[in-house]
């Protein structure tokens, strides 16, 4: 049977546009379970608190939990590897990092590359890390910090939650940028670093804002500066260390992430859901009570921005000759 080249076309492009359709009923009825978010830290940090905040986000608007899963281990490394093996299908998700732009160099042996193996979905937040010390020592500026550690030369140890961190990146471009010689002591996660901070242990903690201002609020810990550009909303009267190291500036960020090839439809949803959540009054208030501040991102402006860190903090990297645990 020989039909009309019309009638033949019409066919093709119905047949055409059945995957289409398919995937955008498949995003429509997501999800139809529940959601892993893989978070490569242990439970009580930032990359924790945020997950859960997102999470419970996600669970109210779309109608099923979206369980945290911790999986500390390797900065982050860990949880990456288990997202990126996982069915790109939407039901595993990953909570990404500084850590994960990091890792691209810090490791030579990954199974995986992040910026090709992970797709981003959407930003949280972006977040200042503080420098505080004792109050018992010395300095209460940064030149009067760097004076001193100039004076004690290696003599000052600085705590990190571990390789490759925020924080522990935070010091190296600090020592880089100042000239000073200070000691690295990695911890497994903030909590134990500011108990030894606390109890004189370490000198100096270039720590995340939200697990330390407690403790300066309380007069417990001594705020030297912020590590952004400009001033911290939640410590407005703590400088950054920009204003005394010229052209310093590191912030913490924190997003969401997801295996490759998983349906645009579903990242595109996503993205919408979690910008929607860090434009809620009540959300940002939240944030804001944790020294966030929101982060709301096109998955494609994601990409450029984790591309541009991995970039930025390999050269950090190869100067200081930092090395994995």
């Amino acid at each position: 049977m020989n039909l009309p080249r019309r009638k033949v076309l019409h066919l093709a492009a119905g047949a055409a546009a059945l995957p289409v359709a398919s995937r955008i009923a498949y995003a429509l009825d997501y999800p139809s379970g529940p959601v892993r978010l893989l978070v490569g830290f242990a439970p009580g940090g930032p990359p924790d608190i945020l997950a859960r905040l997102m999470g419970q986000w996600l669970s109210e608007r779309l109608g099923q939990p979206f369980v945290v899963e911790n999986k500390p281990g390797g900065s982050g490394s860990i949880a990456a590897e288990a997202a990126v093996r996982a069915p790109a299908d939407g039901y595993t998700l990953l909570m990404v990092a500084l850590p994960d732009a990091v890792n691209a160099t810090l490791y030579q042996n990954l199974n995986y590359n992040f910026i090709r193996d992970i797709a981003p979905v959407a930003g949280i937040s972006r977040d200042p890390d503080v420098m505080v010390v004792n109050p018992s020592f010395p300095a209460k500026t940064v030149p009067e910090f760097i004076s001193f550690a100039k004076a004690n030369s290696g003599k000052i140890n600085m705590a990190s939650p571990g390789v490759g961190s925020s924080p522990h990146m935070a010091g190296e471009l600090f020592k880089f940028m100042t000239g000073i010689d200070m000691t690295h002591v990695a911890y497994h996660s903030s909590a134990p670093a500011l108990t030894d901070l606390l109890g004189g242990q370490v000198q100096v903690y270039f720590a995340p804002i939200s697990a330390s201002i407690a403790y300066i609020r309380a007069d417990r810990l001594r705020a030297l500066a912020v590590t952004t550009a400009a001033r911290a909303d939640a410590l407005p009267n703590i400088p950054p260390i920009g204003d005394f190291v010229a052209g310093y500036e590191v912030t913490a960020w924190y997003g969401i992430g997801a295996p490759k090839n998983t349906p645009i439809e579903i990242v595109d949803r996503l993205n919408k859901e979690i910008n929607a959540g860090l434009a809620d009054p009540s959300m940002k208030a939240r944030l804001a009570n944790l020294g966030s501040s929101a982060f709301s991102i096109s998955p494609s402006d994601f990409a450029k921005f984790i591309a541009d860190e991995t970039e930025k903090w390999a050269k950090v990297i190869k100067f200081a000759g930092i090395k994995p645990d």
